[in-house]
């Protein structure tokens, strides 16, 4: 599912920020950009975003906004840059090149002139303040995920609904059927006024061919599956694998009844409940 949490911890002056965004996927997939500070959390990060979420394509974001401070100036070393001033005047000398026209350019781009010493140490209350705000991000996203899968079962609800509406519309049409098709065998034989048939042999062959059309079976099957469906949905979370192999089980038996189907109105309303159902098959994939 798709979802979005963002959080601000404040300490020391500085403000750190927290964002997560998910999209749908299969599988749990965590991409982290993390200020250097925090990086040794990584695994530690990784491993709690995955028991909140479970699955999905995640990004999450961690950095630093801190408010500028004249104590944050880089330092100069400034006896590095003495000492590479004594040894370009030496070697110019030694060798005859001639000495920078801009000494002071050239100097500032020597190796470790500009540059931090202190080193940065992760405490364990900035930590906590930090983490903080990463609960607070992931329980922004759950949220939103909890509210666009409400809405997404108040969709599959209408969906299934419609396809037993459109399946309680096939029975009219199934049984006037049947004297169609008697009707339509028999006006061909009349037209053939040279041919003498067996009347008895003609309603086996009708009885025959009826059965081989009969929809009884995929009509039960499909309700079974319709039930299953909702059932499932109303069940314990993670069931979208097994809501995607209900939506396949429904196509299988809507199939059948499409090519079973030999009345345009009935193949109408087959159109419609495939109609249904993918729609069905697209929002799946996004349920946990």
């Amino acid at each position: 599912m798709t979802g979005y949490g963002k959080a601000v911890a404040e300490w020391d002056g500085k403000k750190v920020h927290v964002e997560i965004k998910s999209l749908n996927s299969k599988t749990m997939d965590i991409s982290t950009r993390l200020a250097s500070l925090y990086r040794e959390k990584d695994l530690e990060i990784r491993a709690e975003v995955t028991e909140a979420l479970k699955h999905g394509k995640v990004d999450l974001s961690v950095w630093i906004e801190k408010a500028s401070d004249a104590d944050d100036a880089i330092p100069i070393n400034q006896s590095l840059v003495e000492a590479y001033y004594r040894q370009i005047k030496q070697i110019s000398s030694d060798t005859g090149v001639p000495e920078p026209c801009d000494w002071w350019n050239s100097l500032v781009r020597m190796p470790n002139v500009l540059a931090k010493t202190e080193v940065e140490v992760l405490d364990d209350d900035e930590w906590t303040a930090v983490h903080q705000a990463l609960r607070a991000a992931l329980d922004q996203l759950v949220a939103f995920r909890t509210q666009e899968g409400a809405a997404l079962e108040k969709q599959f609800r209408q969906n299934i609904r419609r396809i037993g509406e459109l399946l309680d519309s096939v029975e009219p049409y199934e049984k006037s059927r049947v004297a169609k098709i008697r009707e339509r065998i028999e006006g061909q034989l009349q037209q053939l006024l040279s041919v003498d048939y067996d009347h008895n042999r003609l309603e086996q062959e009708l009885i025959y061919y009826i059965e081989k059309l009969d929809i009884t079976e995929e009509k039960q099957r499909l309700r079974n599956h319709l039930a299953y469906f909702i059932s499932t949905l109303e069940g314990e979370a993670g069931q979208g694998k097994k809501l995607g192999f209900i939506a396949q089980e429904m196509g299988r038996e809507i199939n059948t009844l499409g090519s079973k189907s030999n009345q345009a109105e009935m193949q109408n309303i087959v159109v419609q409940m495939k109609d249904e159902l993918e729609q069905i098959k697209e929002q799946v994939l996004n349920v946990m």
